[in-house]
C-alpha cells in the first residue's frame, strides 16, 4: 500500500504548516494594519474631507458677506449641501454673537489684450511721413 504524500515527506515536523500559515497572516494582518499610515485614504475618508472643505468654503462667503449663489457660482467643485450647511452655520454664529460680516474687495476687471492691428503688404511697404 502507497503512502500518502504528507507521509513521505519526512523533513517537516507535525503541524509546521499550520503555524506557518498562522504566521503568514500575522504578518498580513500587520502590514495591512499600516496603510493608515501611509496616507491611503479610504473612500469615507475622501468624502468626509470634502464635506469640511464645503462647510468651510460656506463659511468663509458668508463671513465675507457673499450670497451663497455667488458661493456657488465662484466655487463649482464643492458640494452645494456642504456649502449650504456651512453658510448656514456661519450665519447662526454671527448672529448669535453679533458678528459683523467683511465684506471682500471687489474683484479685479478682466485683462483685456489689446488688439493687434492687421497690415497688409502694401501698407507695410509704404513709407512713414
Amino acid at each position: 500500500m502507497a503512502k500518502p504524500f504528507h507521509s513521505l515527506n519526512t523533513t517537516a515536523q507535525p503541524g509546521s504548516h499550520r503555524s506557518a500559515w498562522v504566521v503568514l497572516t500575522l504578518a498580513a494582518t500587520v502590514a495591512l494594519a499600516g496603510c493608515d499610515m501611509l496616507g491611503i485614504e479610504t473612500a469615507v475618508q475622501v468624502n468626509e474631507k470634502k464635506d469640511a472643505e464645503g462647510r468651510a468654503i460656506g463659511s468663509a462667503c458668508r463671513h465675507a458677506l457673499r450670497s451663497i449663489e455667488d458661493c456657488y457660482k465662484n466655487n463649482p467643485k464643492a458640494g452645494k449641501a456642504a456649502v449650504f450647511q456651512g453658510w448656514r452655520e456661519m450665519d447662526e454664529y454671527m448672529r448669535e454673537n453679533k458678528i459683523e460680516g467683511m465684506a471682500a474687495p471687489p474683484p479685479p476687471p478682466p485683462v483685456v489684450a489689446p488688439e493687434e492691428e492687421v497690415v497688409s503688404a502694401e501698407k507695410a511697404a509704404a513709407p512713414k511721413k
